[in-house]
């Protein structure tokens, strides 16, 4: 089998096996190294309690995302990939673990605020789509829970001018303030864009704040998990422990003119985050918005609190390492037992890096065509430096190891027999007998007869138009030389063209069809 041939086919095997880890094996490792959070490292999950996977900032891109047309090649394509990603990394590395419960923690989309109607229900039919909500008919139904975010309502200084965006999220995702029970744990919704709305009477606002009092004085047997798309205050400089990658950002709060709301803030601010603290007195605190991972501590009368600011789901939404998470809740409520102290358990799990992928498809892409050119057609044994690296390697291993004696060059020669007077047969050395010298004196003798070198009479002086004509004669031929070295040339580098061309052609016609087919498995509904 030819080399380049040999070539093609461990390249058609190379990039087989990339996109099948690309594809698929990447979202199977995701699953295969997170698990459930457990109270100690060498036991599972209690049969006991309610399992809970929590997404954060899906983010939908539309038209809004990168100041594209709707109709535009580059926003579709960019609205598949980033859309087929969350919908593998659903499917293929959170499903698998059968949660009881899902629970998004806000932005499904980019710009709802801003859609049209039509964009609107069209983000939503793709957000439904890529989180198999259009799937729960026909399997077994998993309650779902959904938080607004500001990418989804907006900030104050907005739905108090458009309240009819507040109306098109509800009818849809429900309620914004709320409260449900997963095990003997209680988890409190909040609309959290509504909490700081700048205007002091605004009716949002007044109606988040009623709802949150209503649950102080609740049982305070269960404890209660804080949910807010907007995290939380924090100091400045804050650090976010060893998840975070990238840099830490500070306090940011815009306001409209005029007392009109809030139009930007990244953070609640310190009032509205001690107040919600301790009137609801929460264990736990789970907020997004922020798309990379930080966990913080908060200091309260009544003890330390922490807060998981989880990162985005998206590989599109500026964070490298998307996440989710995990949460145990227990015990159900169907124990009976008094002795069960209900407990919230929570494991961090990433997600394949999405943008790490495609830059090896890249980099496998310029490796094949490099190889694909300047691979030897007689194989790496025609490399000059390999040959002299084998020819040297030969001649140590020859000195090392053979055991036979070199021979003196004084020991070579040739032997004559010779026969004595009483008939015996000796070898005897020919003597070596040295070249003439050039001189036209020198002499060549035997015994007695002395030869002398002739002079050379027969040489004739060659004529000077025999050497122009000699000389038209070379110059043509190194001429057509020059003219076949180049056509040769030309043919080599067609040859050597037409060769990668057909090499890519059959890795393509092998792969291709293998990465279509795993695009539309994780694509088409089930």
């Amino acid at each position: 089998m030819q080399s380049a041939t040999r070539l093609t086919l461990l390249l058609c095997a190379a990039w087989a096996a990339t996109v099948l880890y690309g594809e698929m094996g990447a979202y199977w490792a995701s699953y295969l190294v997170c698990s459930w959070p457990s109270s100690s490292p060498s036991s599972s999950l209690p049969n006991n309690h309610v399992k809970i996977a929590v997404v954060a900032d899906p983010q939908l891109m539309d038209s809004s995302s990168l100041g594209l047309p709707s109709s535009s090649v580059a926003l579709q394509a960019a609205e598949f990939y980033t859309d087929l990603n969350m919908r593998r990394s659903f499917q293929s590395a959170i499903l698998p673990f059968k949660p009881d419960v899902v629970l998004f923690l806000g932005d499904h989309f980019d710009g709802g605020p801003y859609l049209s109607d039509e964009e609107w229900q069209e983000s939503l039919f793709r957000f439904k789509h890529i989180f198999s909500l259009n799937e729960q008919r026909s399997k077994p139904h998993v309650p779902i829970y959904y938080l607004s975010g500001n990418h989804d309502i907006g900030y104050s200084a907005f739905f108090s001018v458009h309240p009819e965006v507040l109306g098109r999220y509800e009818k849809e995702f429900g309620s914004r303030n709320y409260q449900f029970s997963a095990g003997k744990v209680d988890f409190v919704v909040i609309d959290a864009q509504t909490l700081d709305a700048g205007a002091k009477k605004s009716k949002e606002r007044s109606s988040s704040w009623e709802f949150v009092k209503s649950l102080s004085p609740g049982n305070a047997s269960h404890p209660k998990v804080l949910l807010t798309h907007i995290p939380l205050y924090r100091p400045d400089n804050t650090p976010c422990g060893p998840h975070r990658s990238s840099p830490i950002i500070n306090q940011r709060v815009s306001y409209a003119a005029l007392d009109q709301g809030i139009t930007y803030q990244n953070y609640l601010t310190k009032e509205t985050s001690d107040l919600l603290l301790s009137l609801l007195k929460p264990v736990l605190v789970l907020s997004g918005h922020d798309h990379d991972q930080c966990t913080v501590v908060h200091s309260t009368p009544f003890g330390p609190v922490t807060e998981h600011t989880l990162g985005t789901i998206s590989w599109q939404q500026g964070n490298l390492y998307p996440s989710f998470m995990l949460l145990s809740a227990g015990p159900k409520l169907s124990q009976n037992s008094t002795d069960m102290k209900p407990e919230v358990m929570t494991n961090l799990c990433f997600l394949p890096k999405q943008t790490h992928i495609y830059i090896w498809y890249i980099c496998q892409f310029a490796l094949t065509i490099l190889l694909l050119v300047f691979w030897p057609t007689n194989g790496l044994g025609s490399l000059p430096c390999l040959n002299t690296f084998i020819g040297f390697m030969r001649s140590v291993g020859a000195e090392l190891f053979s055991r036979t004696k070199e021979k003196n060059d004084e020991d070579d020669g040739e032997y004559e027999m010779v026969f004595d007077a009483e008939g015996s047969m000796h070898l005897v050395k020919k003597a070596v007998t040295k070249a003439p010298s050039a001189s036209s004196d020198s002499r060549v003798g035997r015994g007695s007869v002395v030869a002398r070198a002739t002079a050379g009479k027969h040489q004739l002086e060659p004529d000077s138009s025999v050497l122009v004509e000699m000389g038209s004669e070379m110059t043509s031929d190194d001429g057509a030389k020059l003219a076949r070295t180049s056509k040769l040339k030309v043919r080599k580098v067609l040859q050597r063209l037409f060769r990668v061309i057909q090499s890519i052609v059959v890795i393509a016609a092998l792969n291709v069809p293998l990465y279509m087919m795993l695009l539309f498995k994780d694509w088409i509904d089930h």
